[in-house]
């Protein structure tokens, strides 16, 4: 932290000259037609293969990095035309890149092995996802998955509820593209950790490797898969939909990587602007009661609008400035719809999971700079 506080204006800045930021946001990382067919396909095997990503990265990605079962054949001309030029984009709304200081540690043995178990240890932490390519692939799927619907005698009590059959076309349709969008997703939050490592490099004038600017974890908060897990003492394959929540597998898991086998998968859960955030570890007892899942981050206390109402943008960036939070927002109204007060208290969220034995507190990271859409 210390290293850092005489630079945050300047480190703050180059974060957001490195990264686009704002809806509709294009990117400054080169991709042409088949650059991101094959980044559909592969995830961060493009990154790595293109020099955006560490060969050790990959180890510490979700699946990582690559859902195997994408087929870009599956993701719309729209889709695909609304994500070309947008890789490496951070978005609006709640996708914020952040640094962060360690606060806190509660497990020290766990913070040893992602390497952050020192207070004033500085961290980025990026939240972002595949912006309107995904969202495109869900829009596609809805209507698609209405018709099937209609042919399968399913009724839902919500038109965003739509589905379909597992094993029907459009499930197995939907199933592929949505790998295909996961794929782009790890891509685009590689292509940001090459940008937030370019920005570090600038200001310190030192490479990022000799920064520690190791990846800690990449999970996804918004994705279905096949597992396996144990339903009344039976093993079951099961397709588990992470709607705005975080996988949190155990110890000794096969599928978390092995610098992780004794701790339990990290878990990042974005708090907001002015608290702070943490890192959690997956428990047995998570995978037994909530399928190896945990909360995803704060949740929504007002809505977008409600916020806009009630709060003022410039009252919340006083705040955050009186607080030696150093801000930049390309869009000022999103400071008022992503104010603290706009969502939940993230200690009694993190606390109640911890409690139920969910997940585990690791680590608690306060933010000394934040950049938004």
């Amino acid at each position: 932290e210390s290293d850092v506080a005489p630079l945050k204006e300047k480190l703050t800045q180059a974060l957001f000259d490195h990264i686009p930021v704002g809806v509709g946001s294009e990117g400054i990382i080169p991709c042409r037609s088949q650059d991101l067919e094959e980044a559909l396909q592969l995830g961060v095997d493009w990154s790595v293969r293109e020099g955006y990503a560490w060969c050790e990265d990959k180890e510490h990605c979700e699946e990582y990095g690559r859902m195997l079962n994408a087929d870009p054949t599956k993701v719309s001309s729209r889709a695909k035309k609304r994500g070309l030029p947008q890789m490496g984009t951070l978005g609006a709304g709640n996708h914020y890149a952040e640094i962060q200081v360690v606060e806190e540690v509660y497990d020290k043995f766990a913070a040893k092995k992602m390497g952050i178990d020192r207070k004033g240890q500085v961290c980025v932490m990026i939240h972002s996802g595949s912006r309107g390519l995904g969202h495109q692939v869900a829009t596609d799927a809805l209507v698609e998955m209405e018709r099937a619907m209609g042919r399968d005698g399913i009724t839902t009590n919500d038109r965003q509820l739509a589905c379909a059959r597992i094993g029907s076309q459009e499930g197995q349709n939907y199933l592929a593209a949505m790998a295909a969008a996961a794929n782009y997703a790890w891509v685009n939050r590689s292509s940001m950790t090459f940008l937030t490592r370019q920005a570090f490099s600038k200001v310190f004038q030192q490479p990022a490797d000799d920064l520690d600017m190791h990846l800690i974890y990449d999970v996804s908060h918004n994705i279905a898969k096949i597992e396996e897990h144990v339903v009344d003492g039976v093993a079951k394959q099961l397709l588990v939909h992470r709607k705005g929540s975080t996988r949190a597998f155990p110890p000794h898991h096969p599928l978390i990587p092995a610098d992780y086998q004794l701790t339990g998968q990290p878990v990042l859960i974005g708090g907001t602007m002015g608290t702070c955030s943490y890192v959690l570890t997956g428990t047995e007892v998570g995978m037994r009661e909530t399928f190896g899942s945990t909360c995803h981050g704060a949740g929504r206390a007002l809505s977008r609008s409600q916020a806009l109402r009630e709060l003022k943008s410039q009252d919340v960036l006083a705040k955050l400035n009186a607080a030696g939070i150093m801000v930049r927002i390309a869009s000022p109204k999103l400071a008022a719809e992503e104010a603290d007060e706009a969502y939940k208290d993230v200690e009694s969220v993190i606390e109640t999971c911890h409690q139920a034995g969910i997940s585990k507190k690791t680590v608690r990271l306060k933010p000394l700079a934040v950049i938004k859409g």
